[in-house]
């Protein structure tokens, strides 16, 4: 798995004294990452998966410490040849047009600026591997800073500018060919212990490790592994995000997270802490082993004296409420900020007297920018509206976030600190959208079999009359804890599916956050029951306006979505004329016994299969769909990943025989080198064209 994702770094002026070296030649094969629209798009005017594809990916978004720019990078693909290319951009924060400073050779991607806004610093793969580079804010100058042997995959300078920490993979297991030297074309893996394979990769016999290294008048050089060559990564995988690594502000301490299980008990767990290892005595200090769940993402105050992380309460729960811890250094008394507040919190960034802490949380299907008080635990919303905001930078009284919507990708704005006054900042697609017609979502809420009111999102084609029925489809959310709020997808896209002439029904059934914990929670042990009923209140209620045919409902899903179509395909009762399973759970038994991070099936349904006197576990592999597919009579398309090793492929192969060999008219759509989702350009386009080919036959 490619471990690079973000980069959080303070850096000096000093870099700028770094030797140079001469890009790469252009590649032969010239890629066309314009985006620009054939006639025939235009002319056609609604969004296809070509179309997707041609979109700008905005990525970061750092303010200047003055306030005054922005940088951020965006990353665009070539379906025709595979390629991408990211780009790094400037644009005031007041607005303008922004400026490109990189060039379609390369992927220059994680841009931040100096302390004294001098300079921009990023990673980039001109020779190969990731290191770090650095320029002036016009883009001239550009100068390596690094050359670690194998490339970094994050780093960060200490605000002090004497050291900084890189994270890269260290190679601490041996091979089975490398056991056994005389075989050298021997193909072979090994287990003796889980977990042997996490969400898409087989070992690599790999760990992601933390080194720290002097910074002098060259090149960095390599530095101290503080993780002491054990066998845990930092930050966690499978994700390897580095906002779970960071420095004090004296810069002679570094917070990390760390999960420091093996084996077995690394399978069944979640409980990751918070370490601080001391630069000047190489101590390491364990400052959350009163927590047994999640523990990660360490931001210390201002003045140092505190440290702020994110926390959950449960071992082996991965959903778990998002609780904001605040420690004190000196006395370790630590305070649970949003202990009583009944929402998550995450993505922490410190006012710059430490008496307020900014972060996000969803509200009812949205994701929103908040800030605390933490003297008085007084919340404030910052933003509001039918969006998501996914990230955040801040500087004085002025913040930028990435928003989308279901008809947006990601696109800047700003926001005032104190007023939560909103501005577009960057325009990256608005050449597209001026080409294509976009439908749009409406809030609807429906009453529950059990008398609560569920949100609901409708989308609406593009060119909707409502004197018009349509066919309409049953969006069942992955997760299962996984909020259905206003994301933009590059593949379960809301706006395709409605360009595609559907009524989409989108609810957010038990089990979804932004609606409190107990309704987030109430799922667990609990698949087939409540949240079922919600699915089926959700499309009742809407299949009864005019404008919807309700002889011609169609019902698709990934992952736990993938189970709700499996499972909704015994139970339907004659509603759905067809369904599409992507990657979902078919026999809960074969699942549970061959997913890799065993601590989710002993959560999520109450333990394991063999567990005979276990009555909650027992109900819950009971009600596997596999136990129903006498039932099924009606069209299904089954689509799986090769390497998807959270719910492996067989699962898929499984539903796929069991309706061949029943005669249910079904199809399977297998990717050998996908995971448990579809990110390869033209892979994604021809899973777009199939699942609409599918669904056009049965609902058209």
């Amino acid at each position: 798995m490619n471990k690079l994702f973000w980069i959080v770094l303070v850096a000096g002026s000093f870099l700028a004294s770094c030797q140079t070296k001469q890009p790469d030649a252009v590649p032969e094969e010239i890629s066309d990452f314009s985006g620009t629209l054939t006639q025939a798009e235009k002319d056609k005017g609604i969004l296809t998966p070509e179309i997707l594809w041609k979109f700008g990916r905005i990525g970061g978004g750092a303010l200047s410490p003055d306030g005054k720019q922005v940088v951020y990078s965006v990353t665009r693909y070539d379906a025709k040849t595979g390629k991408r290319t990211s780009n790094i951009y400037v644009v005031p924060s007041d607005g303008g047009e922004p400026e490109k400073l990189t060039e379609d050779r390369f992927s220059d991607v994680a841009p931040v600026w100096t302390p004294d806004g001098k300079q921009i610093v990023f990673l980039s793969n001109r020779y190969g591997d990731y290191q770090i580079w650095v320029m002036n804010p016009d883009g001239t100058a550009r100068l390596p800073f690094s050359d670690i042997e194998g490339g970094v995959n994050a780093f960060s300078i200490s605000p002090s500018g004497k050291h900084l920490f890189y994270t890269k993979d260290v190679k601490l297991d041996t091979t089975i060919t490398e056991k056994h030297p005389d075989l050298p074309k021997a193909n072979a893996l090994e287990a003796d212990n889980l977990m042997y394979r996490h969400w898409n990769d087989w070992t690599d016999y790999s760990f992601s490790h933390i080194f720290v290294s002097e910074i002098g008048s060259g090149l960095v050089k390599p530095g101290k592994d503080i993780l002491l060559n054990e066998k845990w990564d930092s930050p966690l995988a499978p994700n390897f995000d580095e906002s779970e690594i960071s420095w004090s502000p004296d810069g002679k301490t570094i917070a990390y997270t760390c999960k420091k299980l093996y084996g077995r008990d690394f399978a069944v767990s979640t409980n990751s802490d918070i370490y601080l290892y001391n630069l000047e005595s190489g101590e390491t200090q364990n400052i959350s082993a009163n927590n047994m769940g999640y523990d990660k993402n360490p931001v210390f105050s201002p003045d140092g004296t505190k440290i702020a992380w994110l926390s959950m309460k449960t071992n082996g729960y991965e959903s778990d409420k998002e609780r904001l811890v605040v420690m004190e250094l000196a006395s370790g008394n630590q305070v649970i900020v949003n202990d009583t507040w009944d929402q998550n919190a995450a993505n922490y960034i410190w006012s710059e007297d430490g008496s307020e802490i900014y972060f996000l949380s969803g509200i009812k299907a949205t994701s929103q920018i908040y800030k605390v008080t933490l003297a008085t635990k007084e919340f404030t919303q910052l933003t509001k509206g039918q969006h998501n905001y996914n990230s955040f930078s801040k500087s004085g009284n002025l913040l930028v976030g990435a928003k989308t919507t279901h008809q947006m990708a990601a696109e800047l704005f700003t926001i005032e600190a104190q007023t939560g006054l909103e501005k577009q900042l960057t325009f990256e697609n608005k050449a597209i959208y001026n080409d294509i017609k976009m439908g749009h979502s409406e809030e609807r809420w429906v009453k529950t079999t059990d008398g609560k009111q569920m949100l609901v999102w409708v989308v609406y084609p593009p060119n909707f009359d409502p004197n018009k029925k349509y066919p309409a489809l049953l969006y069942c959310q992955g997760g299962p804890q996984s909020a259905v709020d206003q994301f933009f997808s590059f593949r379960w896209n809301f706006a395709i599916m409605a360009a595609n002439d559907y009524i989409i029904v989108a609810p957010n059934r038990r089990g979804l956050p932004s609606f409190g914990e107990e309704w987030n929670a109430q799922i667990s042990t609990d698949y087939y029951g409540q949240n079922i009923n919600d699915y089926l209140s959700a499309i009742d209620a809407i299949k009864t306006e005019p404008f919807v045919d309700a002889n011609r409902l169609g019902c698709v899903g990934a992952s736990y979505g993938g189970y709700s179509v499996f499972y909704l395909a015994g139970h339907h009762q004659k509603r759905f004329k067809a369904f599409i399973s992507h990657c979902g759970m078919y026999n809960l038994e074969s699942f549970a016994a061959a997913t890799e991070e065993s601590f989710f099936p002993n959560h999520d349904l109450g333990g394991m299969y063999w567990e005979t006197k276990n009555q909650v576990a027992q109900k819950a592999f009971a009600n596997s769909p596999h136990k129903f597919v006498q039932n099924w009579d009606t069209p299904i398309m089954i689509i799986t990943g090769g390497k998807d090793f959270r719910i492996p492929y067989t699962e898929s192969l499984q539903a796929f025989n069991a309706a061949q060999l029943r005669g249910i008219p079904s199809r399977l759509l297998y990717f050998p080198d996908e995971t448990h989702f579809v990110v390869q350009p033209q892979n994604s386009i021809l899973w777009q064209r199939e699942f609409f080919r599918w669904l056009d036959t049965y609902l058209k």
